[in-house]
């Protein structure tokens, strides 16, 4: 081929939401985890070789885009390990809109909101666990309590909103229970899944690529960051389908199908995030940064460890991987 590809670079400019959105949609492909583990392990083998400028005669561009893409939907971008199937953004659509689904149709009965939020969060935390930033690790103590924490936090919060909804709301507000209890959960589960990054601080890089130093205040500004983009993936779905969904139940025709209420919801929450889980990963840049004179104010020792690493060559700032 005449023209290399830079396979370790994304295909479209990731300082617009445009080439963003672009990208996520290209990476998190539902088809794609469908895919075997001897595609993917091809995908990687290949990308290797053309790395070194020794892949295998004929090999066009658009294998090496498609090698490309699996590479980037099912392997960590820190540790380079296959991922768990269920745990990747590309299952986020298929898993999600049944479990989402779920919790909009069945939200009646205490049993069905406990029940639902913790296959919810047991879910989330499997995704926040796989997309950690792989560099700080963490020990089987922690992601159990981590676990444990973040769904009794949910179901107690989806308990407490039905309680009180049901005194204080309409049948129609109580739609929302599911939402408001998600929300609250996110700002739990993920923080709590990815402690170690907020204790020991992530890897923080040059320009170039190079470890200057880690950073606590760089870990909490990926998380809040991935909290907001996983609040923000779920709310359409759960805050417009209740509405469409109560005033469509009042149509005869509905009334005669409530077998199928489910399955609709399910089909319906998937056409939302089939646009938004690009979309919510697009919010931020996946190499996110921070200026080091905001390390020099709130975080001293972190700045006077990356200045005494960089020498006579101090970035103006420091990038690091926030995670999905």
């Amino acid at each position: 081929m005449s023209d290399r590809i830079n396979i370790d670079a994304p295909l479209w400019d990731q300082s617009t939401f445009v080439g963003r959105f672009k990208h996520f949609l290209w990476v998190t492909d539902p088809r794609s985890c469908l895919v075997s583990d001897e595609t993917l392990d091809k995908a990687k083998e290949l990308l290797e070789h053309y790395r070194k400028g020794v892949e295998p005669k004929g090999t066009t561009q658009e294998q090496v885009i498609y090698a490309k893409k699996l590479y980037e939907s099912a392997f960590h971008p820190d540790s380079g390990e296959k991922q768990n199937v269920f745990g990747r953004m590309t299952f986020q659509v298929p898993g999600g809109m049944a479990i989402t689904g779920a919790m909009l149709q069945w939200y009646r009965t205490p049993f069905a909101v406990v029940f639902w939020q913790w296959v919810n969060q047991s879910f989330n935390a499997l995704v926040n666990y796989t997309n950690r930033n792989a560099k700080s690790p963490t020990t089987t103590t922690q992601l159990i309590v981590a676990y444990v924490t973040a769904t009794s936090s949910a179901m107690g919060t989806a308990l407490g909103c039905k309680y009180y909804w049901q005194r204080k709301a309409s049948p129609f507000m109580q739609r929302y229970v599911p939402f408001a209890a998600v929300a609250a959960a996110n700002c739990v589960n993920i923080p709590l899944m990815r402690q170690n990054e907020i204790l020991y601080g992530i890897d923080c890089s040059d320009e170039h690529g190079r470890v200057v130093g880690q950073s606590k205040f760089a870990a909490v500004k990926a998380i809040s960051q991935v909290v907001i983009s996983r609040i923000t993936m779920c709310a359409p779905g759960m805050l417009i389908l209740p509405v469409i969904m109560e005033r469509a139940e009042k149509y005869s025709w509905m009334q005669k199908i409530k077998v199928l209420h489910g399955p609709i919801q399910v089909m319906a929450v998937g056409c939302f995030l089939t646009f938004m889980v690009p979309a919510a990963c697009a919010l931020f840049p996946q190499r996110c940064s921070v200026k080091l004179s905001t390390l020099s104010l709130l975080e001293p020792s972190a700045y006077e460890k990356i200045k005494q690493n960089c020498g006579d060559k101090v970035p103006e700032r420091v990038y690091f991987n926030k995670g999905l």
